[in-house]
């Protein structure tokens, strides 16, 4: 199978990448520069322009190139290019695909469990309305964007991705060496539930989505139990044998991280209903499992 791929350079792109081709497939990258190789196709996502005839013979794409969301303070400039680089590149993706001669039979759009903002305890899967705020908001229209795509009659599913746990980055990145310094602890009041995934289970949940022709529409790719961070705190120090002594008090979060702060200490209990429905089943569902096979 042709494989399309944005984001190919980043944490998940990489891994899944890396998988497709070790079974076989083509994967094409999307680049932001001129071509250097056969297996590339140039684009420039805040200009909305794809060298789309490049993508012809692609059996399916796979978007998940956007700035990162915890990379940095959320100036307004930053969520400014936070939106851009999601909004305009999935909207310039979508419309390539739809002006294709062969297009794609399925588009996989990157988006972010962040639709569901704040849920408190409260367990929510596909069914849920979005919440409120600025991350909400973000990935209601990063979803929209990918309108084109859905009316041009491609096949078009949101992976709604939670925290991913990889040592080597992304958010979860960062936390390894705190940890194994012995400097990890829990965040805030540490009842807030986490909704993660472990790095493997999430490339083969994006591969279930490619080949499983009943899928389309926001599909959570969150792992069956979530847990709050004071859970995941202790298995992060039982995992790697560290001591967990040093809380991070919500206010010193606030002060370092501004807005941001409100989403590592508000809570999010996502089930991925649709995709246990649809057949697919966890190599790492536990959070020790997942910290383990990091």
């Amino acid at each position: 199978m042709r494989i399309a791929i944005t984001g190919s350079t980043g944490l998940i792109g990489t891994a899944l990448a890396r998988s497709l081709g070790t079974d076989g497939h083509e994967v094409v990258r999307l680049v932001r520069r001129p071509v250097r190789t056969a297996d590339e196709v140039e684009w420039d996502p805040l200009r909305q322009r794809v060298d789309a005839h490049r993508l012809n013979g692609c059996e399916a794409v796979v978007h998940l190139a956007g700035a990162g969301i915890g990379d940095r303070r959320w100036t307004e400039a930053y969520k400014k290019e936070l939106r851009d680089s999601r909004i305009l590149g999935t909207a310039a993706i979508a419309e390539a695909v739809a002006t294709l001669d062969q297009p794609p039979r399925v588009l996989v759009c990157g988006s972010a469990i962040g639709f569901y903002g704040d849920t408190g305890d409260r367990k929510v899967d596909e069914s849920a309305p979005p919440g409120d705020g600025f991350l909400p908001s973000l990935c209601v229209d990063w979803e929209e964007a990918a309108r084109p795509a859905e009316e041009a009659g491609v096949r078009t599913v949101f992976a709604r991705t939670g925290l991913v746990v990889a040592r080597g980055g992304g958010s979860w990145g960062r936390l390894f060496p705190l940890f194994r310094a012995g400097l990890g602890g829990r965040l805030g009041s540490g009842r807030q539930y986490w909704s993660f995934v472990a790095l493997h289970d999430e490339v083969a949940a994006l591969r279930h989505l490619i080949d499983t022709e009943a899928l389309e529409g926001p599909v959570n790719l969150t792992a069956p139990e979530p847990v709050t961070n004071r859970e995941i705190t202790a298995a992060m120090g039982r995992v790697l044998h560290r001591a967990t002594p040093f809380p991070v008090p919500a206010v010193a979060l606030r002060v370092v991280l501004g807005e941001l702060s409100a989403e590592v200490l508000g809570s999010q209990r996502v089930l991925p209903t649709r995709l246990l429905e649809s057949g697919f089943r966890f190599a790492f569902p536990t959070i020790e499992e997942a910290i383990g096979a990091a």
